[in-house]
């Protein structure tokens, strides 16, 4: 990484300019300044088209007016944060944001001004990099040194909203009068701008508005889902292939090999992928990925491809590492794919959130009772949530922009509510045998099995978004085998 030049101390009237501290150039020439403010070409972009999202970003913002009359909607991006001294972490902008521009630009925000008839949006981004002050290749941020931005010009064209200089906007809102709501957490500049305008609990308000909206998808947003999936199946079939490299490894091995297909087909991973063989599959978060990858173990691979509009597949499988389940591997993994199918079963609109979680816990109920590791009956264990110990987590979630989508809704609109067409979430039961679990057979400890989907709603029951990825245990050996040439 190399270093940025260190400029002369600029003017008062000039933005001031990043710099390190150690910089190799103690200064810049009057020479070298003017050279680098002219002879370079006109790249300014003409006859951009909007993207794909801008119409329904329209429609979500309409929605939005509607609800907050005659209030000012402050909706930031976010801004980068610092990984360690002067690096910083790849930015993702927040999913309120991205919900309402399809932009992704950080620093930027999204102001909706109230006016009689409704609201007029303006998204305030930073413009092009000033070559005049030497910005755009003296700063660590000038476009020299991380790339070409759009012009406010470019960002209007391409998002179908106003654009205007952020770096005002701070400002503009201190003075501002009237009513305030900010989705919080993302810009501390704009908040502190906002400090004496703003209350917590309306700013909560406005949340859990974006929240619930997002509940159910339109037709782009299930297409970004589906291609999302897809490319996560394709991601699945890539680890396969290379397991023998990932027993010369580790699970890092799975990791870099699932991520790869990520980058390459979209933005990023949709959260930290969990490659987590042998014992550590009974670790529901497991993303440390260090760990051995041996023939006779299992793998549960629980990953997502990130499309570049920014959502998210969320799949698991649980794999044998040799491409044959042992007989209680199998018993176990059946158990699963047993309640995950009646779980499945159970998603269908106006149906209740919780059918298809109350669905598969009570098959995995029935399998404990009948192996002997719970005591029944079924009816009593599930009373007592006694199945617990074992299968730990929640049957699902929402799914969208966020691998737990639609996070802040209320608990009357979300778990508690009904299920509609275009809802997209997950079904994923397991049943996870800690190795330190005394109260199951030894051979039982340091097994865990998930198997999860990505399930629409649709008008007559549902659709299994991920259904290219087998599931029953004598489909994924064949799958398997296929892949491997065996």
């Amino acid at each position: 990484m190399t270093d940025e030049l260190t400029p002369e101390t600029p003017d008062e009237d000039e933005q001031p300019i990043k710099q390190r501290k150690n910089g190799l150039y103690p200064g810049v020439s009057d020479e070298l300044a003017e050279n680098m403010k002219g002879g370079w070409a006109d790249t300014e972009l003409h006859d951009l088209q909007p993207v794909e999202q801008a119409p329904n970003a329209a429609r979500r913002r309409a929605a939005l007016s509607a609800r907050f009359p005659g209030e000012r909607l402050v909706i930031p991006a976010g801004n980068l944060k610092t990984r360690s001294n002067d690096t910083e972490y790849a930015f993702r902008a927040s999913t309120e944001y991205v919900y309402l521009t399809g932009d992704q630009t950080d620093d930027s925000v999204l102001v909706l001004e109230p006016t009689k008839d409704g609201h007029e949006a303006t998204i305030h981004r930073l413009p092009r990099s000033n070559r005049e002050n030497g910005e755009f290749w003296l700063d660590g941020m000038g476009e020299l040194w991380v790339g070409r931005r759009h012009s406010l010009d470019e960002a209007e064209a391409l998002l179908g909203v106003p654009c205007k200089d952020v770096r005002e906007l701070a400002g503009a809102l201190k003075e501002a009068t009237g009513p305030v709501r900010v989705v919080r957490g993302h810009d501390a500049g704009i908040e502190a701008a906002l400090t004496d305008k703003v209350t917590a609990e309306r700013d909560e308000e406005l949340r859990v508005f974006l929240s619930e909206a997002r509940a159910v998808k339109d037709a782009f947003e299930i297409g970004e889902l589906q291609k999302a999936v897809d490319s996560t199946v394709r991601g699945f079939e890539d680890v396969v292939k290379v397991l023998e490299k990932a027993e010369a490894t580790s699970e890092r091995y799975i990791e870099g090999t699932f991520f790869l297909r990520a980058r390459v087909e979209g933005n990023d991973v949709g959260y930290g992928s969990i490659c987590a063989a042998g014992p550590h599959a009974t670790t529901l978060h497991w993303v440390r990925n260090n760990g051995e990858v041996r023939s006779g173990d299992l793998l549960l691979l629980d990953a997502g491809v990130e499309t570049h509009t920014l959502y998210t597949a969320d799949v698991t499988r649980t794999l044998p590492v040799n491409g044959r389940y042992t007989d209680l591997q199998r018993t176990i993994y059946d158990a699963v794919y047993e309640a995950q199918e009646a779980g499945i079963a159970a998603v269908k609109p106006g149906a209740a959130y919780r059918d298809f979680h109350d669905a598969a816990q009570r098959v995995l109920t029935e399998k404990l009772v009948e192996w002997g590791l719970v005591e029944g009956p079924v009816e009593r264990v599930l009373e007592l949530g006694l199945q617990r110990r074992w299968t730990l987590h929640g049957t699902g979630h929402m799914l969208g922009l966020d691998v737990h989508d639609c996070a802040a809704a209320r608990t009357e609109h979300y778990v508690n509510g009904t299920l509609e067409p275009g809802m997209v979430l997950t079904v994923e039961p397991g049943l996870y045998f800690q190795a330190d679990d005394l109260t199951v057979p030894e051979e039982y400890r340091g097994i865990g099995v998930r198997i999860e989907d990505d399930i629409l709603v649709t008008d007559d029951g549902n659709r299994n978004l991920s259904a290219a990825l087998p599931r029953r245990s004598d489909e994924v050996e064949a799958w398997m085998a296929g892949l491997l040439g065996k």
